[in-house]
């Protein structure tokens, strides 16, 4: 985030000038400050106050650790509410999430399950219904992909009135991890499924028992992952651990996350949590059920809510992703929609996958309102909101992908805002 850090006229102009210093004459100084540092009088003194008098060339470092640490500057943390927690995506570099930061949503809490005890039931239309334990899952062939997730609910602010809120506030349930398991096809072959088999119910093992109707379509089958691994170690246990579903492109609910059952079938299983819940309420007062894609959607994350500017050089950065696939481009405006521009996409460029976008910008600031759209492989391009309230009305919770708009004003202040 931006902060102010103009210094105060006054101080500065009775501040003495500063006289060369030869190396000599740092390193001298160095050791003093070092000297002083170590002194019994400045015993209580925390360490990070007297940082800056350390010289680290001159101090042995810290020895290796079980399990690395991030450094102790570094204080990104997710922000929790209630059963979910956002990803600070303001803070954060390339498209990789680092698991202690992925976003969390959970029904009835985090259940704590022995890998040892827990059990993958396969059964329903199958020839040949199985029993994994864990272990025995981790001798089947592994598959790792790089894959986004988000929650059915994150930007539900947008069908609402405007909030002054961060990035992370609006749009921080979503992050990408790269995930490792065994294909679902890979089982559901060793378990020999009939053909008439069209659909899946996955049930977790927490104590909502979560339980979704997955329908197999030519791209779960080829895509599809049950999970134990998440960024190159075990899955975290807000994260589903020890088993979990992976539908890319799919609403956030519908991975299951604590799997324990597989049960195929020949139709929808119409469980509570796709006709109480997760469905879309449209304009008519009718609910639209397995609207399970995520469409694509792109929100610029510097400058975002609640940052501040001063007038010259900035790089606008953002993500954008699609549950069908890749993102071909992602257009930039900085004046409120009259001209839009092409931001460079950042490598890697993956199908189902956050994509960081940049464009250099200078402003010369005057007020503003800067907004960012995104086209994927499909040829469909993310909506205005305008028009998305227009098909879909504003009584849903879920499944919000309008253009994100943040306003700069002559402060420097950024605020969201709809236009």
């Amino acid at each position: 985030m931006n902060e102010d850090r103009r210094v105060d006229s006054e101080s500065a102009h009775h501040a003495p000038a500063a006289s060369p210093l030869n190396r000599r004459q740092f390193l001298a100084g160095g050791a003093s400050l070092l000297a002083i540092s170590a002194s019994p009088a400045l015993a209580g003194v925390q360490a990070e106050e007297r940082s800056d008098a350390i010289d680290p060339t001159r101090v042995p470092g810290a020895s290796p650790r079980s399990y690395g640490e991030r450094s102790p500057f570094e204080k990104q943390t997710r922000l929790v509410a209630n059963a979910s927690s956002t990803t600070p995506l303001q803070d954060l570099q390339g498209i990789i999430t680092p698991s202690a930061l992925h976003f969390e949503r959970h029904h009835n809490g985090v259940p704590a399950i022995d890998p040892a005890r827990h059990r993958l039931l396969i059964h329903g239309l199958v020839d040949r219904p199985m029993i994994f334990t864990v272990e025995e899952l981790k001798r089947f062939p592994s598959v790792s992909r790089v894959a986004f997730l988000e929650c059915s609910g994150n930007s539900r602010d947008g069908w609402d009135k405007a909030q002054d809120l961060t990035v992370r506030h609006l749009h921080g349930l979503t992050s990408t991890s790269e995930w490792t398991g065994i294909k679902l096809s890979t089982l559901l072959e060793a378990a020999e499924i009939r053909r008439q088999a069209t659909w899946m119910l996955a049930e977790g093992g927490d104590a909502a028992a979560l339980t979704r109707s997955v329908p197999l379509t030519d791209d779960v089958l080829n895509e599809a992952m049950v999970c134990y691994g998440q960024n190159g170690e075990a899955l975290r246990p807000e994260q589903g651990y020890p088993l979990r579903l992976l539908l890319p492109g799919f609403e956030g609910n519908i991975n299951v996350k604590w799997l324990r059952r597989l049960k195929l079938g020949s139709a929808p299983f119409m469980t509570r949590w796709e006709t109480a819940t997760y469905t879309d309420l449209m304009p008519d007062g009718k609910a639209y059920q397995f609207s399970l894609v995520m469409e694509a959607k792109s929100v610029i994350m510097r400058p975002s809510g609640k940052q501040r500017l001063h007038p010259g050089f900035h790089e606008i950065q953002g993500l954008a992703w699609s549950g069908r696939g890749c993102i071909t481009t992602v257009d930039v405006t900085v004046d409120a929609g009259r001209t839009w521009q092409a931001a460079r996409l950042q490598e890697p460029v993956l199908p189902k996958c956050h994509t960081r976008f940049r464009l250099p910008w200078r402003w010369d600031g005057q007020e503003t309102i800067i907004q960012s759209r995104c086209t994927d492989d499909t040829g469909y391009r993310q909506p205005t909101r305008e028009s998305l309230i227009k098909v879909r009305g504003t009584h849903s919770s879920y499944h919000y992908n309008g253009i994100q708009s943040w306003k700069i004003e002559r402060n420097g202040i950024v605020k969201n805002v709809h236009v």
